[in-house]
């Protein structure tokens, strides 16, 4: 039996700029913000199935008092960063992949998870390596290149251990992935920021951030219709209010 845990990291504003700057809902105004500024919510999960404790997508890899925020949530939810077996990520867009390494105190880079095997698309890398910053830091994800922690996908689809599928998306960025994690009778869905939200689930728009608005829009529908079919439970990284949900 598959159980989730939402890790979220908080509501953000993102400008032009594409900096995330932490958003305080009940004193901050998005009016006193630079013009065009977006709310966003950021939110990690934890899946723990009967045979791994999976993280997928890593944040911000923001810290405080010292101590990384995703390693703050886990230790909330009764889990240390050492138990973490797998990460999986779906793109490596700053905000989802932020926190797949960090500085120590004596300013040593190193894995998030150290014991983890972390699931990474090669065409992703490849793209996030050529596109760069803002929307990735290449400082970042460079460290990856050599860990021997480090499983590269390859192939518009494919399975790990047997029960864990991830398929070629391409909607919201060209080599965005998601995944579908078949633990028993449970089925859980993570469409990153191919579904990112449960309103998104549920009322048609195309969405002017995402690479192809049409495709990100018509992959929304064929995972709602197929989530709702095979009673799929989505786990939402944008959704801070509505992080877990099965569509009716």
């Amino acid at each position: 039996m598959a159980k989730i845990f939402p890790l979220s990291e908080g509501v953000f504003t993102v400008g032009h700029d594409k900096q995330f700057v932490p958003f305080d809902t009940d004193s901050d105004e998005l009016t006193a913000r630079p013009t065009g500024s977006l709310l966003v919510e950021i939110q990690p999960f934890l899946v723990v199935t009967d045979k791994d404790v999976i993280v997928l997508d890593t944040g911000l890899g923001y810290k405080k008092d010292g101590a990384l925020q995703i390693h703050q949530n886990l230790k909330a939810n009764g889990f240390e960063p050492e138990d973490v077996t797998k990460v999986l990520l779906s793109h490596l867009h700053k905000d989802h992949a932020g926190g797949v390494v960090y500085k120590d105190e004596v300013g040593l880079v190193k894995n998030t998870f150290p014991n983890a095997d972390y699931y990474i698309y090669r065409p992703e890398l490849e793209f996030a390596l050529e596109q760069g910053y803002p929307s990735f830091h290449t400082d970042q994800i460079e460290p990856l290149l050599t860990s021997p922690q480090v499983n590269w996908l390859d192939g518009e689809d494919g399975e790990i251990d047997g029960y864990i599928k991830y398929f070629h998306s391409g909607g919201h960025s060209p080599q965005h992935i998601v995944f579908l994690i078949e633990d028993g009778q449970d089925k859980v869905f993570y469409g990153g920021d191919e579904a990112p939200q449960l309103k998104q689930m549920k009322i048609k728009y195309v969405a002017k951030y995402d690479y192809d608005g049409k495709k990100a829009l018509a992959l929304r529908e064929q995972y709602a219709a197929q989530g709702r079919a095979d009673g799929w439970q989505f786990m939402f990284y944008h959704d801070v209010g509505s992080p877990v949900a099965k569509l009716s």
